[in-house]
Formats: structure tokens, C-alpha cells, sequence
């Protein structure tokens, strides 16, 4: 039992805070979506390995995301994702409030504690505001992620900036020098500080102090994914909490827009890639804009079996995750072993889930992310009798698909009825299936269980993309358009292929579909089933280049040289 006064050394110690809208660090916590909610998860467990002050804020949703249900034409149905914090979470004493719609909300806290490879305790706080005495509606805001209309979407947020840094203050973290929003949605964190930091008797805005403390993390490289808000609405919810004047020059004269509010606060700013800075600098001239490509948590996303092997061959590697390098060292039978009965494990599951009959012997391909129109999910049957030629004439291929849609995303959903019509089409000769709810325990299964990980956003908006790290740390190639993180991983025919090439300034479908072709007619496939050593070669090239580079051990070691050291 930790005491009083050791709980109070603790938090004294703790320097750095880290607010982010949703945060997937726990399966059954379902308080994520998708990629930034995976990535803030990995990030806080890397901190937590590597004994980083740091403690993590975000909401608590008692619906989660939603669970998803598809019907045998690829429709999908949302279901609320309950789930009971109290099986997992802690409830705190401390209440803070927030003032919305000049009505007092009350707000609670929930910690989960990471404990890091070396025991360092790290605690996450999830803000709730389901309970008495606050209103229906006011409860209502702490239900699901990303649910709602623009006001209700304002009020979360409010929530999270602003009750968070008061909420971290009453708990007594007391002596925090850094604020890092991931992603705009916590800007509001600003205006917080900024009332915290003016005395009584002084007319002016303490901007430099502020500054000093904020960090800022972009994730979007289009216009459209920034938040904004209508002034009218601000003050709505918000009331006289800042003059409108001052947000205009802080957040824009039209709207209030979160990630400007941000660049204005905050004395250093990333994107997540290194293509992805050069974006966010072209979208916001005249901003010193670094670029820190993401990771992942090796050890989270490490499957079973290459756990094992890592352990044998790579000492160290848990909290060493650069160690990784030295997979090269690791037989090649065994790496094959261990892939085998990954691929064998998923096999198993898609069979029993679907009843299709996939074999363990044929190449499969694996695409699992958010079902939304730029990832272009269907890129692969632009032209299904091509890709029926390629499956006839030059080796077998099976494929698994997963992802959910965004509520509002009707685009998103016609592409997952794409899926299951080319399914349909195709079934006497290519076994395809889609996945239905994929979360986190889903995607361990498939980025280990797949042998070739396939991406084909529509440049350049995949900031980043972590999912193709994530099969790396299991070995698994990836081929991709380059853009976002595969822009730095790909290196051709030795950890994977591209799709098109990098002087593409846009993609055309049809290009890009003849190129995806290209690569798996002409060396994928005949790799695969002809030249089996060359094909476990670049597996372990996978592992030694690209996992031990983009992991979260790595990115959060640069957030402490370039960011919070400043």
C-alpha cells in the first residue's frame, strides 16, 4: 500500500502532462477510435518504460466509440460499447468544475495507472461527468467519442482543456512545466493557463509564460480534419471565460480554429512524419512546424511467438526497442515458425468467424484501418479481372479487411459494401473477408497473422500511419503508396515495395491500381511461393530497420530532447 506522503512525492515528481481526445491503452477501456487514440496509448506506455514524469488526461466515454455490426451486404449498424470503468479504473475524490452554457458542470476523475517494463507507476486520468447533480445533457457529454453535434463536440472539449488543467492542479500535480496536446482538440488547455497565469490587477495575457509550458502535436494534413468553431458558439458555451478580441488573434478572425490556437501557444509544434512537417508548414506559413514520425509500443503490438524469439535472440529489446537491429542474427527458420503460427492462429479465427475456408499456405494480405474514401480500401479491384488473372496465372491470394466508418461517414460505408460486392465476385477464385468491429484485440491478430500488409492512401493525407510499424515488429512487408511514415520505411525489396512512385505529386487510381499490380505479379507473389529464403530475408530486414526505428521508445525520447527540455 503506497502512503499518503509517497503518493504526494509522486506527484511533485511529475513534470510533464499529456491531454489527448481519446487514448486506446487498455482493450476493454474503450475510450479510442482509431489511430491518434492507439498512438497516444503507445506513447504514454513508452513513457512509462522509459520513466518519463509524465501523467495522461482524457475523457472517459461510457459508450466508447460504438460497436460495429455488418450485415451480409456490408452495411454497418453502430451499437453502443458499454463498458465499466469500474472493473478497470479507480475513482478519484477530487471534483473540479467547468462552466458551459453559463451552467456549472461538474467534473470527476477515474485513474488507470501504466506500469512500465521497470515498474514506474504512470497514471492515466479520464474526466467524467456522468453523475449527480450535473443535467441529463450535461452527463450526456461524457457518453461517446466523437459523438454529438458541433456544440456538443465544443463542450467535450472544453472539458478536456480546461477541466483537465484544473482537474491536474486539485489532484496536486502541482508542479507541471509542460502541456502536450495531441491534436487540437485539447487546445482550450491554453486559455486555461493563460487565466491561471494573469493576476487580479493585470490587464495583459502572460503569452510568453504560456508558451514556454505548451507543446503541440498536428495529425492532420487536410484543411478540413482542423477543428473550428463559430464565435457564436464559443461564446455560447464558453461565455466571457476569454474575450472574443483576444481569440480572434489567437485562433483566427472567422472561426475559432483549435490547431491555430495551438500554433499561437505552444513554443514548439510537430507533425508526425517528416513529410507530414513539410505539409503542416505549407498549410500554416510562417509557424516553425518539426516533424517527429510516430512509433508504436513494441512491446504491446510484439505478437506471442515474436516475443519469444526476441527474447532468446534480443536481449534488452523491451526496453531497448533500437536493439531490434540485431534481428538479422535471428534463424530464418525460425522467424518463418513463428509467422506460421501467427498466421495459423488468425486463419483459424477468420475460418470459425466467417466459415470461408482460407488456407494457411496461400498468400494473404491484410488492410485494416478507418473505412473512410482516401484510404481507398478498393484500390485492389480497380480492375477485379486483372487481379482474378494475376490469382489464376500466377499464385494463389486471399485477403482479410477490417475497419469501422465513422457514424457521418456515408463515403466511408459505400467502400465496405465495395468490399463485400468484389467478395461476392470473386469468391470462386479469391476468398476476401471483412472483419466486423475492429479494435485492439483484432488488430494484433492481423498485423502478425497476415504475410504482406497493404496501404493505399490518396496522398498526401496520411499524415503518418502506424499500422504497417505495427506488422513490421512481426516481420511483416508492407506495400504502399508512399506517403506518411512509408515515405522513410521503404526501402524497395528489402523491408517492402511501394506503390507508384515519390515524384507522384497526386494519385490517379488507375496508375496506382497498374502499379500495384505490377509489384505483386512480377515479384510478390513469385517471391512468396519461389524464392521462400529471400521472402523470410526481408521479413527480418522489416524488423531490424523499420521496428527498431519507428517505435514509441524512440519518438518519445525526442519529445524529451526537443520538446520538453526546452
Amino acid at each position: 500500500m503506497i502512503s499518503v506522503r509517497e503518493k504526494r512525492i509522486r506527484k511533485r515528481k511529475k513534470r510533464i502532462a499529456y491531454f489527448s481526445m481519446e487514448i486506446g491503452i487498455h482493450p476493454q477501456i474503450r475510450t479510442y477510435s482509431g489511430g491518434l487514440g492507439i498512438l497516444a496509448g503507445d506513447t504514454v506506455n513508452s513513457c512509462a518504460d522509459l520513466g518519463i514524469p509524465l501523467v495522461a488526461v482524457s475523457l472517459l466515454y461510457r459508450d466508447g466509440y460504438f460497436y460495429q455490426k455488418l450485415d451480409a451486404l456490408g452495411n454497418q449498424q453502430e451499437l453502443p460499447y458499454e463498458w465499466n470503468p469500474k472493473k478497470l479504473l479507480r475513482l478519484l475524490k477530487k471534483q473540479v468544475t467547468v462552466t458551459i452554457e453559463n451552467r456549472t458542470v461538474y467534473v470527476r476523475a477515474w485513474q488507470y495507472d501504466v506500469v512500465g517494463v521497470t515498474g514506474y507507476l504512470l497514471p492515466v486520468i479520464f474526466l467524467d461527468t456522468n453523475f449527480e447533480p450535473n443535467s441529463e445533457y450535461d452527463r450526456s457529454l461524457s457518453y461517446s467519442l466523437y459523438g454529438g453535434d458541433k456544440k456538443c463536440r465544443f463542450a467535450q472539449e472544453a472539458i478536456l482543456g480546461i477541466g483537465g488543467v484544473k482537474m491536474l492542479k486539485e489532484l496536486g500535480y502541482c508542479y507541471l512545466s509542460r502541456y502536450h496536446m495531441n491534436e487540437g482538440h485539447a487546445s482550450l488547455l491554453t486559455l486555461e493557463l493563460l487565466n491561471q497565469r494573469k493576476k487580479n490587477d493585470e490587464l495583459t495575457w502572460d503569452i510568453d509564460g504560456v508558451k514556454r509550458m505548451c507543446v503541440f502535436t498536428t495529425h492532420t494534413p487536410v484543411a478540413a480534419g482542423h477543428d473550428q468553431f463559430s464565435y457564436d458558439l464559443v461564446e455560447q458555451v464558453l461565455g466571457d471565460f476569454v474575450p472574443i478580441d483576444f481569440l480572434k488573434i489567437m485562433g483566427g478572425e472567422d472561426n475559432l480554429n483549435m490547431t491555430r490556437l495551438a500554433l499561437n501557444l505552444s513554443h514548439y509544434v510537430n507533425g508526425v512524419a517528416k513529410e507530414h512537417g513539410k505539409i503542416s508548414r505549407e498549410m500554416f506559413p510562417g509557424y516553425a512546424i518539426d516533424a517527429i514520425t510516430n512509433g508504436i509500443h513494441s512491446f504491446t503490438w510484439t505478437s506471442e511467438n515474436f516475443k519469444k524469439l526476441y527474447d532468446q535472440y534480443v536481449p534488452g529489446w523491451r526496453t531497448d526497442s533500437f536493439s531490434l537491429r540485431y534481428a538479422l542474427s535471428i534463424p530464418k527458420e525460425e522467424i518463418w515458425n513463428a509467422h506460421y503460427q501467427e498466421k495459423k492462429a488468425l486463419i483459424d479465427y477468420v475460418n470459425a468467424e466467417i466459415n470461408i475456408a482460407m488456407d494457411c499456405n496461400t498468400l494473404t494480405i491484410g488492410f485494416a484501418r478507418r473505412a473512410t474514401a482516401y484510404k481507398r480500401a478498393d484500390l485492389v479491384f480497380f480492375d477485379s479481372n486483372r487481379l482474378l488473372n494475376i490469382a489464376q496465372n500466377v499464385g494463389k491470394i486471399q485477403f482479410i479487411f477490417a475497419g469501422k466508418a465513422h457514424p457521418q461517414d456515408w463515403p466511408g460505408k459505400e467502400l465496405m459494401k465495395k468490399i463485400f460486392s468484389a467478395s461476392s465476385e470473386l469468391k470462386d477464385n479469391i476468398k476476401i473477408v471483412y472483419l466486423e468491429n475492429y479494435d485492439m484485440e483484432l488488430a494484433k491478430m492481423l498485423i502478425a497473422g497476415v504475410d504482406l500488409w497493404l496501404n493505399t492512401p490518396r496522398k498526401p493525407k496520411e499524415a503518418s500511419g502506424t499500422s504497417g510499424m505495427k506488422a513490421a515488429h512481426n516481420g511483416i512487408p508492407s506495400l504502399s503508396i508512399l506517403d506518411g511514415w512509408w515515405i522513410e520505411g521503404c526501402i524497395e525489396g528489402l523491408t517492402g515495395w511501394s506503390i507508384g512512385s515519390a515524384h507522384d505529386a497526386e494519385n490517379v487510381d488507375e496508375r496506382d491500381a497498374n502499379s500495384l499490380y505490377e509489384k505483386l505479379e512480377k515479384i510478390i507473389i513469385p517471391t512468396f511461393y519461389s524464392n521462400r529464403q529471400s521472402w523470410i530475408d526481408i521479413m527480418r530486414h522489416c524488423i531490424a530497420i523499420n521496428a527498431s526505428f519507428f517505435n514509441t521508445h524512440r519518438v518519445a525520447q525526442q519529445y524529451v530532447l526537443n520538446a520538453y527540455a526546452y
